[in-house]
């Protein structure tokens, strides 16, 4: 090993009788003794220089110190949950992520200034949208053209009958515990698929101010809970899923909806798919591809009020269907989305938690009815989505997974369902899923509301 080398160190055998020097020994631990992605040292480092902020009683709120605190903790949480036993093969990190910051804020574990700060980073940023952008771009440039195509056109009925069964069900089971099915419907059932918060819950809620006459915060007060608890048990779920298909690898395609016909070149893995020839030009401009096409889907939605995400999201199959970028600059969107999914993920949920998921609300909510046509609910439309997907030839895991988030709470909750079912690379078809169904659901059910009241 040449001692003005410092980029590495060579792996030494049993034969070698040289000891190991004291730098050799830091830089072991700085590249093995890790929470999450960050060296233990850089961990130890970053708590210290947050705790002296918050010990000065302000915790800066821009970019520079919210990476390290959002990092600090997110990353912190989450190696929390990894080690659990046994629920932390089930997607525990996920959920600790966003709960454990949640409770903290509730019961005011977390100093005021770490809240106030992540508070007003993550709603003067909008930063999960720059992470959805670059999640979906990223993931529909790595798909193959064909399985992309069957993939789109295939989950449609097994989404449609799934939340046909979810909701039949759901209110078999109200019904058989006594409660009154306008309020399971309406109040329960419906929430769960309405497609999280600001495409669901808020409409819901602004809905039923009008056609029930009731205030919008008591009417938001009763739903958003509720959908809190279906992504909950979504994210839940979809743990259970990822560990089914270790068991039983022929059930999935490991965030392939679509099985292998042999005539065509199936979908390339991220991990396979990267040539290593990305320079970092290339990375910059597959990153500033996901903002552009955000954008041009923020445009869209004005123009005709289709969600960003969603129109961005059109926009890309259409770019990758008709080979609009070069495949360079594919493999530079590549390495951003793996980038984010690796990095930023659990940094998101630590500032999820703390900034939009009010414990109390969560905690109120959790009576046993309601859990029971809750998870009836979600584990009836996750089951149908499974079955129906191995009947029609696709990968019943991965729909499955899909399926559950028809349940989640958003864009956050597609982070965290994915996350715990380790198929991001599903996200293209888990928005599709939360905000179109949920759209749909929403819009269909209070135009059914509007008229039973007439």
């Amino acid at each position: 090993m040449s001692t003005t080398d410092d980029s590495y160190v060579v792996p030494r055998t049993p034969s070698d009788t040289k000891p190991i020097s004291l730098k050799e020994k830091w830089w072991h631990i700085m590249d093995s003794w890790k929470i999450g992605i960050i060296p233990l040292p850089l961990f130890v480092l970053s708590g210290a220089l947050i705790a002296i902020d918050c010990l000065g009683g302000k915790l800066p709120s821009d970019i520079v110190v919210m990476v390290a605190t959002l990092a600090f903790f997110g990353f912190a949480c989450g190696e929390f949950g990894k080690r659990l036993p046994v629920v932390g093969k089930m997607g525990a990190a996920a959920i600790c992520a966003t709960f454990i910051p949640s409770a903290l804020v509730y019961y005011g574990w977390l100093p005021d200034v770490v809240v106030e700060s992540t508070t007003k980073f993550y709603k003067s940023t909008n930063i999960l949208y720059l992470y959805i952008c670059c999640i979906i771009v990223g993931s529909i440039m790595s798909m193959n053209r064909t399985t992309l195509i069957q993939g789109f056109l295939r989950i449609f009925f097994p989404m449609l009958c799934g939340e046909i069964v979810g909701m039949l069900v759901g209110m078999g089971v109200g019904i058989a515990l006594g409660m009154d099915p306008f309020q399971i419907f309406f109040f329960l059932i419906l929430p769960i698929m309405a497609g999280g918060v600001g495409e669901g819950a808020i409409p819901l809620s602004i809905g039923y101010a009008t056609l029930l006459h009731m205030d919008q915060g008591v009417a938001l007060g009763r739903v958003l809970p509720i959908v809190m608890l279906g992504s909950l048990t979504a994210i839940i779920i979809a743990g259970c899923l990822n560990q089914l298909g270790k068991r039983y690898p022929h059930l999935t395609g490991e965030g392939e909806l679509m099985p292998d016909r042999g005539d065509k070149p199936q979908t390339q893995t991220l991990t396979t798919a990267f040539s290593g020839k990305a320079d970092v030009t290339t990375i910059a401009s597959g990153a500033l591809l996901a903002v552009l096409l955000y954008m041009l889907g923020m445009l869209g939605h004005k123009l005709i009020g289709l969600p960003a995400p969603v129109g961005m999201l059109f926009i890309a199959v259409f770019i990758k269907l008709a080979h609009g970028v070069s495949p360079r600059l594919l493999e530079g969107s590549q390495v951003v989305y793996k980038f984010f999914q690796t990095s930023v993920t659990y940094p998101i949920l630590f500032a999820v938690g703390v900034a939009i998921t009010p414990w109390e609300e969560l905690m109120h909510a959790f009576t046993l009815n309601n859990l029971l046509v809750i998870v009836s609910t979600v584990s009836a439309l996750v089951a149908t989505g499974f079955f129906v997907g191995k009947k029609i030839g696709m990968h019943p895991i991965d729909v499955a997974i899909v399926s559950c988030c028809q349940s989640g709470q958003g864009g956050t909750g597609d982070v965290a369902i994915l996350t715990a079912g380790n198929r991001m690379t599903l996200m293209p078809f888990a928005q599709i899923a939360t905000r179109i169904g949920g759209a749909i659901n929403v819009s269909l059910s209070l135009l059914v509301l509007s008229n039973f009241l007439i």
